[in-house]
C-alpha cells in the first residue's frame, strides 16, 4: 500500500515545475489563474526569482502549492498510475492544502485563495526581524520538552516541527532563540538556523489564526476522496468540518511529521510517493524509516518511472 506526500516550505527553488509548464498547455493555464488570483506574476517569481523573493512566505506558499497541484495533475492526465488507490494522502504544513485540493476537498481556486491570504497573514504575524526558528539535530523530542518546560520562562519557545527521529525544529522570539542556543552549545546539541523570517507552528502566529480563521470557515470543503492525515493530531481525517478545525489550528500548532508518517507505516504503508518540488520529505520519512519504498516525482523522468506497485 503506498500514500502520496505533498512538501511544505523549505522545499521551493527557482525553475521548479519549468518542465512541465513547458510541455502541458493545461499547466500553464494553472499558472496564469494563480497569477491573475495572486494579482501579480507567481510564474515569473517561480522561474526566474530573485530566490529571496521566492523565499518570501507570502509568495512560497501559493508556489509550492501551485507546482505540486500541476504536477499531480500530469500525472493524473498523462500516466496510467491511479493515484485515488493511495490510502492516505498528507501535506507538510502547507503541503496539507495541496493534499486536500488534489483529494478534490477544494478547487484549485479555493487553495490559491487561501494560501495567499495564510502566507501574507504567517508573515505578518511577527514584524519582520523578530521571530525565527532553529532546527535542532540528532536527539528525541522528549529531551527538547525538558530543555523547553525548565527554562521555559527565559527561553519562551516553542517545538514547531517534529520532523523525524533526530530533526525537531523550535520557533520563538529572537532573542530567546539566542538563549536557547547558548544553552543547547553547553549541552553539545547541534542546531542549524533556518532561513526564515517568523516563527511558524506556535503561539506566535495568533494573529495569523485570527486573521484566517473566517477565511477558511467560509470555505465549502467537501468530503476528500482519500483519508487525509492532519499535521495537528497524525490522523486520518475525511470530515470536511473537522478538517476545517484542524487547519485553524495548525496555525499555531506543531506539525506532527514524525507520528503521522508512524501511523501510516502502522496502518499498512509501505511505499511514500513524494509529489512536489524537492526531496526534502523523502529525506525525513527515510531517517523515521529506512525498509519504505520511497519515490520522488518532480520532473518528467520521474512521471514515466511511477507506478502503483
Amino acid at each position: 500500500m503506498f500514500s502520496l506526500v505533498f512538501p511544505g516550505q523549505g522545499s521551493q527553488n527557482i525553475g521548479m515545475g519549468k518542465e512541465f509548464y513547458d510541455n502541458f498547455g493545461y499547466v500553464r493555464e494553472y499558472f496564469e489563474i494563480a497569477d491573475h488570483i495572486f494579482k501579480k506574476k507567481l510564474s515569473k517569481i517561480i522561474f526566474e526569482g530573485p530566490l529571496e523573493e521566492l523565499n518570501k512566505t507570502e509568495n512560497t506558499q501559493s508556489a509550492i502549492f501551485l507546482v505540486s497541484f500541476c504536477i499531480y495533475k500530469v500525472i493524473e492526465k498523462e500516466t496510467q498510475f491511479k493515484p485515488l488507490e493511495a490510502k492516505f494522502y498528507a501535506g507538510h504544513s502547507l503541503g496539507e492544502y495541496s493534499a486536500l485540493c488534489c483529494a478534490n476537498s477544494i478547487n484549485f481556486e479555493q487553495a490559491i485563495n487561501l494560501l495567499v491570504n495564510r502566507g501574507k497573514a504567517m508573515q505578518n504575524a511577527v514584524p519582520n526581524g523578530e521571530g525565527g526558528m532553529l532546527a535542532i539535530l540528532g536527539i528525541e523530542i522528549n529531551l527538547i520538552n525538558s530543555i523547553l518546560e525548565e527554562n521555559f520562562k527565559e527561553f519562551q519557545c516553542y517545538v514547531a516541527n517534529d520532523n523525524s527521529n533526530g530533526q525537531i525544529v523550535v520557533s520563538g522570539k529572537i532573542n530567546s532563540l539566542e538563549k536557547l542556543q547558548t544553552e543547547l552549545k553547553k549541552k553539545q546539541i547541534k542546531f542549524v538556523k533556518l532561513p526564515v523570517s517568523a516563527p511558524f507552528h506556535c503561539p506566535l502566529m495568533k494573529k495569523a489564526t485570527n486573521e484566517m480563521k473566517n477565511k477558511i470557515i467560509q470555505t465549502e470543503f467537501k468530503k476528500p476522496l482519500v483519508s487525509i492525515i492532519s499535521n495537528v493530531n497524525a490522523e486520518p481525517q475525511t470530515n470536511s468540518d473537522i478538517i476545517k478545525s484542524l487547519l485553524i489550528e495548525q496555525i499555531e500548532k506543531p506539525v506532527k511529521w514524525r507520528e503521522s508518517i508512524n501511523y501510516m507505516i502502522g496502518s499498512g504503508i509501505n511505499k511514500f510517493i513524494e509529489i512536489g518540488p524537492g526531496k526534502v520529505l523523502s529525506g525525513l520519512i527515510k531517517r523515521i524509516d529506512r525498509n519504505v519504498k520511497l519515490n520522488q516525482v518532480n520532473n518528467l523522468l520521474d512521471i514515466k518511472n511511477i507506478t502503483n506497485d
